[in-house]
This record gives C-alpha cells, sequence and structure tokens, in this order.
C-alpha cells in the first residue's frame, strides 16, 4: 500500500547562526505546535469509535432481543388471526359433566365447571384454536419457543392440565384436531393465583392416543411447527361434584435461539478487529506525515559542520552558538562546560538561546542530538540504536529512547522502520 505522504529529507548542513532572525522566528512558531496529522487522526479516530460504539449497542439490543423471542397469546394475537374459544367435556351420558364459558376476553380465560362422577373419565376443559381474520383454522410455529408462561388461579385449588394439539402431515387431517397430535403436561394451581412455567419441549402424549390412532407407542416425538390449539382440562385429581372456577391470564411463549448471540459476537469481534486494522494502517500514514513534518522543522535548527559567524556581529552570541554546534555529541556537555569554552556568562548564554531559537540550553541541545539521530537511524540501517545513542551525546540509553519518542512519536526502532518503508515506497 503507498502511503501520500512526503519524502522524509535528509538533514541538511544549515547552520542557525546562518538563517535571517526573521526566519528563526517562523521556526519557533512551527516547532511548538502540535503535528496536525495526529491531530486529525485523534479527532477521526474519536468519531468512529464512538459509532462503532452506537452500533455495537444498536446490534446488541436487536439481537439480544431476538435470542430471547416472546410472544403474548393474550390480550391479544398478532397479525389478523385470534383465539377461537370453545369446551368440551365428557358426552358419552346424560349426567354429563358442566362446563360454562364465562366471557370471550382477550386478556384472559375464565370458565366454572363441575365434574360428575356418571362419566367413566369425568373431564371438561376450554379449547383455543386459532383462526385466521375469516373464520378458518390456521397453524402458528412455536418452535423457536421452549416455554409457556401463565398465571392460574383455581378453586379449589387442584391441578389442571394443559395441551397443545400439532399437526402431523403424516397422521392428522387440517381442521379435525382430534387427528392432531396431543402432547400435554399438569400444572398446580389455587385462589391465589400461580405463576406456571412450562417447557414445550417436556410434554408426553398419552398413552390412551397411540392405540386409538393405531401408533406404535414408541412413536413419542412431536414437532412444534405446526400448532392448532390448546387446551386447558381437568385432571385425574380435580375434585368430582364440586363448583370449581378456573382463570388463566398473562399467557405467553418464551424462547431462546442462541444464534443471534453468537451472531452478535461474530459482528462485533469483526467490527474491532476492522477498526483495529483501519487504525493501524491510519495511524502509520499520519505517523509518517507526522514525522515528515517534525523532520523539515527541526532541520534548520541543527549544525552539523563549523559554522559561520560572520552574520553576527556580536562575536560572543557566534562563539556561543558555534561551541554548542561543535560539542553536542560530548556526553559531558553542560551549561558550565559552555561558560569555560566560551568564556560567556551563564546569563549571556541563556540569553543567546532564547532571544534566536526560542529554546533553553537543554532543549537546544537535545533538538541537535535528536535531529542528528533522526538522519543515522535514516541513513546507517546497520548502526545499533544504542551505539546511535552514544554517538549523539546519550549514555544512557532508555533516557535517549524516551525523548526521541517524545520528539518524533515513535521510538527509535519504529522511526528506522517507518524509513525503510519510506524508500520502499518510492523505488
Amino acid at each position: 500500500m503507498r502511503h501520500n505522504v512526503a519524502k522524509i529529507p535528509r538533514a541538511a548542513h544549515i547552520s542557525p547562526v546562518m538563517m535571517p532572525n526573521h526566519s528563526r522566528q517562523k521556526v519557533r512558531r512551527r516547532d511548538t505546535s502540535t503535528p496536525i496529522h495526529m491531530q486529525e487522526l485523534y479527532k477521526k479516530t474519536l468519531l468512529a469509535l464512538i459509532f462503532l460504539l452506537v452500533v455495537d449497542a444498536l446490534l446488541a439490543v436487536f439481537l439480544v432481543y431476538r435470542t430471547f423471542p416472546t410472544e403474548s397469546l393474550m390480550p391479544e394475537h398478532k397479525g389478523g388471526s385470534h383465539w377461537h374459544y370453545g369446551t368440551v367435556s365428557d358426552m358419552a351420558t346424560s349426567e354429563a359433566s358442566a362446563v360454562r364459558l364465562l366471557d370471550k376476553s382477550r386478556d384472559r380465560l375464565r370458565f366454572d365447571f363441575k365434574l360428575k362422577e356418571a362419566a367413566t373419565y369425568p373431564f371438561v376443559g376450554i379449547v383455543l384454536a386459532l383462526d385466521d381474520d375469516k373464520g378458518r383454522p390456521i397453524h402458528e410455529d412455536w418452535s423457536k419457543f421452549d416455554t409457556i408462561t401463565f398465571v392460574a388461579k383455581c378453586a379449589p385449588a387442584t391441578s389442571m392440565m394443559l395441551e397443545v394439539s400439532t399437526f402431523d402431515e403424516k397422521l392428522s387431517t387440517a381442521g379435525k384436531f382430534g387427528t392432531y397430535i396431543p402432547p400435554r403436561t399438569y400444572f398446580s394451581c389455587n385462589e391465589q393465583g400461580m405463576p406456571v412455567t412450562l417447557e414445550l419441549a417436556r410434554l408426553l402424549i398419552p398413552e390412551w392416543w397411540f392405540p386409538v390412532r393405531k401408533q406404535e407407542l414408541a412413536l413419542q416425538g412431536y414437532k412444534l411447527e405446526k400448532v392448532g390449539q390448546i387446551l386447558f382440562g381437568t385432571s385425574s385429581t380435580t375434585p368430582h361434584n364440586v363448583d370449581g372456577h378456573v382463570e388463566i391470564s398473562e399467557l405467553t411463549l418464551h424462547g431462546r435461539d442462541y444464534r443471534y448471540l453468537a451472531a452478535l459476537v461474530v459482528i462485533i469481534l469483526g467490527g474491532w478487529v476492522a477498526f483495529g486494522v483501519w487504525f493501524f494502517l491510519a495511524y502509520s500514514r499520519a505517523l509518517l506525515a507526522s514525522v515528515d513534518s517534525k523532520m523539515k522543522t527541526n532541520l534548520p535548527l541543527v549544525a552539523y559542520r563549523q559554522l559561520t559567524v560572520e552574520p553576527y556581529k556580536d562575536k560572543e552570541k557566534g562563539a556561543v552558538l558555534r561551541y554548542i554546534a561543535n560539542s553536542y555529541t560530548d556526553p559531558e556537555l553542560d551549561l558550565e562546560t559552555v561558560v569555560e569554552g566560551t568564556g560567556a556568562t551563564r546569563y549571556k548564554i541563556n540569553e543567546v538561546l532564547k532571544s534566536e531559537l526560542g529554546m533553553t540550553f537543554t532543549g537546544y541541545v537535545n533538538k541537535l542530538r535528536l535531529t542528528e539521530a533522526s538522519r543515522l537511524l535514516t541513513e546507517n540501517s546497520s548502526a545499533a540504536v544504542s551505539e546511535i545513542a552514544y554517538s549523539v551525546g546519550y549514555a544512557n540509553v532508555p533516557y535517549f529512547n524516551k525523548l526521541f519518542k517524545e520528539e518524533f512519536g515513535c521510538s527509535p526502532k519504529s522511526f528506522r522502520i517507518l524509513a525503510s518503508q519510506q524508500r520502499q515506497h518510492e523505488q
């Protein structure tokens, strides 16, 4: 990939002493500014990060919602479908058990009943069959749901039955629920009302159904892709010859589909990986541009050769600048050394550097050393970083690394790699 940045320049033999004063002032203003390339990168990174977090949050809300789907069966059903209410009971004798649906409210199911012992198997129940908007029976896919919940009240307290009629293309006739597979289970209820949670995958097909439908007893499986009706009815433990009342409310289906969570993890990881790759590439480009800008700013401040001090009428000022330019690679160089070598006072030395370059003594010496080090790193790929550090006047390599990173925004090793990449792109 080719980066559109300017070439990292080689250090030139430019003397700060030979620069016009207005040029030196201009250099000072540029040198103290923050690299614009890195500022733009940080702004873009912040915006990209905010965008990524917002998208991740929205995806998380949506996919977590899809992971745990719910469907309320009361008070209203979805689309144009609705429940068709009906009653069932033992009708074999004239003394049949009685059941009466109290209302057809869409938010609850209420019915009274009384079981009679005259029947061999006393039973009553309320059926909820699903119809379309034209009253035709339809099926609903419950395969994404694994539990059904509701609140059950009954007087007297007893156990009741829930049956889910499922359509089987090989065994069933559409609309004739007697031919449907009837998996069922039981639950307890009392007068105060009990929250009930039943697992749809653990319903059992009653044994009497197999000989009636001429099926093998081993055929215990059923599917929930086509549910036609549900039934709430009495059980064998329901009291006989007693007036009873049942109320079912808050009927809701609940499911779990972890594929959505897996998709969420994949999408989030993919997004962050893409963000990391983008940031790495953008950071590399911005760092190259920033280093290039920094090098151009530093070049006019470097004195690599003997300085000509004739442009200065102040011989003492010229002597100070020349001495520092010739001695900055000496690890022992300090302000006292310059005082002894030039005869200038400490005040004079600081005044010269401040007025001419806008720097302190330490800042200027570090600037000279680090810029020379950047030139050596660019042109001498075989020299070790420690060797270069010693050659420009740093006896402490970690300290050199610290100052270099503060100056150029990257370590000496990274700087060398960037310079090498720049040369390869230009070839």
